[in-house]
């Protein structure tokens, strides 16, 4: 960094100092972790003296904190994939049920945002399409920040939501579904080819919150590749050329993620691995009566505090999928 040329390649500068800044992170956690356990050590020393109540406490409390330290940083050692440190695109789709369904789309749009709130990430609505009558029809939403992509791909499946339905006049339990889709954002040095003849680019005019230009221009644009039914779009830009853009750099995300996966099915069936790898599958139910339980059904991590959850506590569930992902033993 003290060369005199180094402004000379912004982006291979920007790229150092994401660098050494994960560097200087990485430093900092372990000293703390190491000044943490030496703290403990002092204050159980002096229990041992003193047999001081309060002390014996202040340990407990500080064993507490680094163990939650200790867990959040190797949560983060966990994330090896090749694009974990991406920022993510995050997609949800109500399945059937209208009103229903479409509500919990926005009770799960409000639950990653505040998740992302909590780590620092910036969240930008790329597409938003209203319900009907409440909730969303679909949403998508660009997540940045170091390893989003890393964390999310956790949720990317069918989400289930069992709850007495408040439009329900007659109080009655209703299940709803909608699916989470994640892909992670390709910076320039993955290429995609893509036919332009494949492709059907169709014009609307954006809806939902977008600033003043929203419903005065069709500058939302939605892109499908027709060998694979993949559908982009994206209305968060003010003009169609940069809304094009971007959608194309949603679907070459897309694509990419789904080379990758047949990839995946192709070497699973060489090696005679009988391992579930349907990527739609059901990942998780949320039930709120008749009694409150979020539960993970890849990992069986469950929690019994549903509000929290749908405040955007999701680490524990992004923690057990990481391990489980790599084979490890989750209670």
């Amino acid at each position: 960094m003290s060369a005199p040329d180094f402004w000379d390649d912004n982006e291979k500068a920007q790229k150092i100092i994401s660098q050494l800044n994960l560097a200087k992170e990485t430093y900092s956690t372990i000293h703390a972790l190491e000044e943490g356990v030496a703290d403990i050590e002092v204050a159980l020393e002096l229990y041992d003296e003193s047999e001081d109540a309060d002390i014996l406490a202040e340990a407990e409390g500080q064993v507490a904190q680094v163990q939650a330290d200790l867990d959040a940083y190797e949560m983060k050692l966990l994330l090896s994939g090749p694009h974990d440190a991406n920022n993510a695109i995050l997609e949800i789709h109500p399945g059937a049920g209208g009103t229903e369904s479409q509500d919990w789309g926005s009770m799960l749009l409000r639950m990653y945002q505040r998740w992302a709130d909590k780590q620092g990430f910036k969240v930008t609505v790329l597409d938003y399409q209203d319900g009907e009558e409440a909730g969303i029809k679909s949403v998508t939403l660009e997540i940045e920040g170091h390893n989003a992509y890393g964390y999310l791909k956790s949720e990317k499946g069918v989400h289930r939501l069992v709850r007495i339905s408040p439009f329900d006049s007659n109080s009655r339990r209703h299940t709803s579904f909608a699916s989470v889709e994640v892909t992670p954002m390709l910076d320039d040095t993955i290429e995609i080819d893509i036919n332009p003849d494949d492709l059907r680019i169709d014009t609307y005019r954006a809806s939902g919150a977008g600033g003043q230009h929203i419903n005065k221009t069709s500058s939302a644009i939605r892109i499908t590749h027709i060998p694979t039914g993949i559908v982009t779009q994206s209305q968060s830009q003010r003009s169609q050329f940069q809304n094009r853009d971007l959608a194309m750099a949603m679907l070459k995300a897309k694509l990419y993620q789904l080379e990758e996966e047949n990839k995946a099915k192709e070497l699973a069936a060489l090696k005679g691995e009988q391992k579930d790898i349907a990527w739609g599958s059901q990942i998780r139910s949320y039930v709120f009566h008749p009694y409150a339980m979020v539960k993970d059904h890849r990992t069986s991590y469950e929690v019994g505090n549903t509000g929290a959850v749908m405040d955007g506590d999701l680490n524990g569930f992004i923690d057990a999928y990481l391990k489980w992902q790599m084979g490890d033993s989750v209670s």
